[in-house]
C-alpha cells in the first residue's frame, strides 16, 4: 500500500490543471510545467483535488504509484510557490557577479567561470559569496545548482568551494607529521 500516492493533491486558487491522457498540464501564477505520466498511473481532477490511481496491486504500478503522485505534487508546488537552491562560495577569496543574464565566478581558475540562465532558471547573487538558483521545475533547478557546485566543489581539508548552504563538509586533518 502506498502510503503517498494515496493522499489527494489540494489544487490552490489560480492553479489549473488538465489532463489529456497520460500528459499533465498545471498552469499557475509562475507558469506552466507539463508531465507525461507513466502509462500505467491514472491522474483525474475531482473538485479541488488530484487523485492519482492504479490500476491493479502488481509490484510495478505499486513501485510507481508515490513516484507519480510526488512528480505532479511538485509540479502543483513549483507554478505556485517555485523553487531554489542557495549556495555559498567559502572561503579562497571566490566571488560571483551577476552581469545581465549570466554569472561570471572567479574561482581560482586561470580564467572566470561563466554560467547563463537557462529557460526556466533565473540565478540571483545577494552579495559576491552566495548564488540563489531559483525556478518552477524542482528537477531542473536542483540539476543546474548540481553543474554549478560542481565547478568548484568543496574540498576536505580547507573547506573552500561552493557548497550548498546549510551543507555540512567532512575536514580531514592535514599532514600528521613528526
Amino acid at each position: 500500500m502506498s502510503r503517498i500516492g494515496l493522499k489527494p493533491i489540494a489544487i490552490p486558487a489560480g492553479v489549473k490543471v488538465t489532463v489529456n491522457g497520460n500528459t499533465v498540464t498545471v498552469q499557475g501564477p509562475k507558469g506552466t510545467l507539463t508531465r507525461n505520466v507513466h502509462p500505467l498511473m491514472q491522474v483525474e481532477v475531482a473538485g479541488a483535488e488530484i487523485l492519482v490511481k492504479r490500476p491493479n496491486d502488481e509490484k510495478e504500478a505499486k513501485s510507481l504509484h508515490g513516484l507519480s503522485r510526488t512528480l505532479v505534487a511538485n509540479m502543483v508546488e513549483g507554478v505556485t510557490n517555485g523553487y531554489k537552491k542557495e549556495l555559498e562560495i567559502s572561503e579562497g577569496g571566490y566571488r560571483v557577479v551577476k552581469k545581465g543574464n549570466q554569472i561570471v565566478m572567479n574561482l581560482g581558475y586561470s580564467h572566470d567561470v561563466v554560467m547563463t540562465e537557462e529557460d526556466g532558471i533565473t540565478f540571483e547573487v545577494p552579495d559576491a559569496n552566495h548564488v540563489n538558483v531559483c525556478g518552477i521545475d524542482k528537477q531542473k533547478v536542483g540539476q543546474v545548482a548540481a553543474e554549478l557546485r560542481g565547478k568548484r566543489p568543496p574540498e576536505p581539508y580547507l573547506g573552500k568551494g561552493i557548497k550548498y548552504v546549510g551543507e555540512r563538509i567532512r575536514r580531514k586533518s592535514g599532514k600528521a607529521g613528526k
